[in-house]
């Protein structure tokens, strides 16, 4: 049986208006619409096979529904059900920089003193549900927002969250960001701190001169790192004084790993509760290539998880796998030699790899492969 999507309203003033003489209104869902502040709407039209997520209904409105859908708001901090993506101004509500006690009360603070307060797989099957509806919600604007961009230039970048704002390794990957956003490509990173900031600053300043990215690097690394109120401050002071309106980037954080902030230089943020999907989700948007920086463990595993999408062909595009670091990837931790040995005895299938230190050449080598694949 073939199905067609809801419609989702978010707003009043997109409540659909059905051709005159009819008075039903079918296949929407509308999201955390207040219908008390539109009572003769609600009250004159018929609902039919429509979804209510998170919606204040009219006292008897529900007589006026048929085979609809109806979730309430759960009783949650988070809203369950996001038409939007979250920003820095969204997810930071509530901070106010040059006073640190602000950022216990922001959104995003609250938020994750709750999911360690009750638990990775917490007890509540209520905030469970939740949680889990939030998710869908997120990666449904997600979606919607990748739509913008075609999936070949879309670009991943992967490396530690230990690496520092001073660290040349740290400018490098600024550099790559921003030539490539300025490219068009869309940059996306895991949302934290080191080599995920990086990124994000990069697509920041994408559009400036060379001496205001060191300017702006300058003013990050008198933030204290480790501290990550300052963290934050710091690069909230970067975006003041560089605003951004033209380019933008998306970062895909976690709660999981919510003692470390999310980089607010990333224009567009999913943040997902549950860490699972949102690797997966890492890995599967970046269909034009991923950039991999040296990193620990974590990166380890998405190295070898990229390699097995590939593999498998799973997403119909396959971009390549690109390491930025010869010493590091064919001596420290050597998995490009490894995998390049498997791919040249067919044990891995489709991957196309490339290794370099320099920043120029990564740029070329995605603008060559775009071209020819």
């Amino acid at each position: 049986m073939k199905t067609y999507p809801y419609l989702q309203i978010n707003s009043i003033a997109e409540l659909p208006r059905p051709e005159e003489g009819t008075r039903t209104v079918g296949h929407y869902a509308f999201q955390y619409i207040d219908f008390t502040a539109a009572a003769d709407y609600a009250l004159s039209h018929t609902f039919v096979d429509c979804c209510f997520f998170g919606c204040e209904l009219c006292p008897g409105q529900q007589s006026m529904m048929r085979d609809c859908l109806v979730l309430p708001r759960m009783g949650m901090r988070f809203h369950a059900f996001n038409a939007n993506l979250y920003s820095a101004v969204s997810l930071y509500e509530g901070f106010v920089p040059g006073e640190p006690e602000s950022f216990a009360r922001s959104f995003d603070a609250r938020v994750y003193a709750d999911y360690l307060e009750a638990g990775e797989q917490a007890d509540d099957i209520r905030i469970m549900l939740a949680r889990t509806l939030h998710d869908h919600s997120i990666y449904d604007a997600m979606m919607d927002f990748l739509k913008r961009y075609r999936p070949q230039d879309v670009l991943g970048i992967m490396g530690g969250h230990g690496l520092k704002r001073a660290d040349e390794g740290y400018a490098r990957i600024v550099r790559i960001s921003k030539k490539l956003t300025e490219k068009g490509k869309l940059m996306v990173s895991g949302g934290g701190p080191g080599a995920m900031e990086a990124t994000h600053l990069g697509a920041w300043m994408a559009g400036r001169s060379e001496a205001e990215v060191e300017d702006a690097i300058d003013i990050l690394v008198q933030g204290k790192e480790k501290d990550p109120v300052l963290w934050l401050e710091s690069a909230w002071a970067v975006m003041q004084k560089y605003p951004q309106t033209q380019y933008e980037s998306l970062s895909i954080p976690t709660w999981l790993y919510g003692h470390e902030p999310s980089t607010p230089f990333a224009s567009r943020i999913a943040k997902f509760f549950t860490n699972s999907v949102r690797e997966d989700m890492i890995l599967s948007v970046t269909l034009g290539g991923i950039i991999f920086t040296p990193g620990s463990a974590g990166t380890m595993q998405e190295v070898f998880q990229s390699a097995a999408k590939i593999h498998y062909d799973s997403d119909g595009l396959v971009g390549p796998m690109i390491f930025l670091g010869r010493d590091f990837f064919e001596r420290i931790v050597p998995v490009y030699p490894f995998l390049k040995d498997l791919a040249g005895r067919g044990k891995y299938k489709n991957i196309r790899l490339f290794i370099t230190d320099r920043a120029e050449e990564v740029v070329s080598f995605v603008q060559e492969d775009a071209v020819n694949s």
